[in-house]
């Protein structure tokens, strides 16, 4: 069985092809700049080749899924004779709302349910309905699945979902706190459950997903206890382009002041406001960070901004669990920024909290799995990368072979402890020969390289 999983955003699409049979990556890539400037850019991965690169136009997500499809295909670059060789395609969904607990395959239903909350995730659903009418119409009669981000969070109670408003507005309206990032919080806390020899139900952890997006997640038992995002994904962290946490008058007082509607106000906190407000001119925390190493204190002010609101809800949720087992770093800049890792976790020594600086400064790659604990702390520190799409598939292959149950009541396989991602393995090997000094310091940790290690690549 051959699985296509796309993640369609505002303008990008990514994806990839796995042989179930096999348990094998087939190939993997993005398009990017969608109806941007009418020139997009490819990038085609594929097992055991050199990255491939194109250019080519697209002024919608239909030319960019019809793109996907021909490079697959491709005599010199793709991995399939035919388009007919893919069995179902899994679509990740950002926001499902109430009505989605698992993942289900399309049907009319399903995708008006998707379009009828669609305004509580503007930058994301409209665009995964474009995938899914892209792929009915490029290949009639296949299998598609919604895989949606909030199904991981639906575990969450009253107390903690609901927020202290009239009690109507969620009886009518549902509104509640929602959380985004499911798929990426489930496989890396289910990993951190093989790292720390466990069951998941007996372990409680706390993921942060650090990208342009940001959430944190209190996992109590192997479930979603809590989790920073709300309603909307605007609500927790500071992000690359979302406010987070703030007081909620202020868009009622700007609205006054600088005579702002209210679609005004919410692309402000929405596009222009967390590291792009503070910076006044960058998304990217590897720019952010060469900045301030160059004296902006702007960007020094941002770094220290975003540390510090991590830092305050690593501590609540400490405090909501009672015991946590592991803190997990994930996303591109929990993989890879030891610099903002390092300023979260400062100062949480009287919490158990305690990383090694050294082993912190060597866990920079998507491609591996590193474990940052320091001496004498009480609890672990991982550096896990995530694999949304591989919980993609798993869900699609289960659907198809009719044995699916929602989470908390099925096993994946990277929940095995010989899991490895062979292409992620490869990856990180061609970083070692790259790297000869991070491949001798990493030598000489203890425990780097063994089967099974918390140290080894996967």
């Amino acid at each position: 069985m051959k699985i296509l999983t796309l993640n369609c955003g505002s303008s990008s699409v990514k994806y990839m092809v796995y042989d179930w049979d096999k348990k094998q990556i087939m190939c993997k890539g993005l398009v990017d700049k969608i109806g941007c400037t009418g020139i997009c850019t490819l990038q085609h991965d594929v097992l055991g080749r050199d990255t491939f690169k194109k250019e080519f136009g697209c002024p919608t997500h239909q030319e960019a899924i019809q793109c996907v499809f021909d490079i697959l295909v491709d005599q010199e670059h793709g991995v399939l004779k035919s388009i007919k060789e893919i069995d179902a395609v899994g679509h990740r969904v950002v926001h499902g709302g109430e009505k989605f607990t698992k993942s289900v395959i399309v049907d009319e239903e399903v995708i008006e349910s998707i379009l009828e909350i669609q305004e509580l995730a503007p930058l994301h659903n409209p665009y995964h309905i474009m995938g899914i009418r892209a792929v009915q119409k490029l290949i009639p009669g296949v299998v598609n699945v919604v895989v949606v981000d909030t199904a991981f969070h639906q575990t969450m109670k009253p107390p903690q979902f609901l927020y202290a408003l009239p009690y109507e507005w969620y009886e009518k309206h549902k509104i509640r706190r929602y959380g985004f990032h499911g798929t990426s919080h489930l496989y890396v806390s289910r990993r951190a459950a093989v790292l720390l020899g466990k069951d998941p139900s007996e372990v409680n952890v706390i993921t942060l997903h650090v990208g342009h997006g940001v959430s944190i997640t209190a996992v109590k038992n192997g479930v979603c206890f809590d989790t920073s995002m709300g309603l909307t994904p605007m609500e927790g962290l500071i992000m690359g382009t979302r406010a987070g946490d703030h007081d909620t008058a202020i868009a009622l007082y700007m609205m006054k002041e600088e005579q702002l509607s209210p679609r005004e106000v919410y692309d402000i906190l929405n596009k222009k406001s967390g590291i792009l407000g503070i910076t006044g001119k960058y998304t990217d925390r590897r720019d952010v960070l060469k900045s301030m190493e160059e004296g902006d204190e702007r960007c020094r002010l941002a770094v220290e901004m975003e540390a510090y609101r991590i830092k305050k809800y690593i501590g609540s949720y400490t405090a909501a669990l009672g015991r946590v087992d592991a803190i997990v770093w994930t996303a591109g800049v929990g993989e890879m920024s030891s610099v903002i890792r390092a300023k979260a976790m400062e100062g949480l020594e009287c919490m158990g909290i305690i990383f090694d600086p050294e082993k912190n400064e060597l866990a920079k790659s998507r491609n591996a799995e590193f474990d940052i604990t320091g001496p004498g702390s009480k609890v672990k520190i991982f550096a896990i990368p995530t694999d949304e799409e591989l919980v993609l598939v798993e869900d699609v292959v289960a659907l198809c072979e009719k044995r699916y149950d929602v989470y908390t009541n099925f096993t994946y396989s990277f929940q095995d402890p010989n899991y490895r991602n062979e292409m992620r393995y490869e990856e990180f090997q061609k970083e070692l020969q790259n790297n000869p000094k991070m491949a001798k310091a990493l030598a000489k940790v203890p425990g780097w390289g063994e089967s099974g290690s918390a140290m080894g690549a996967v």
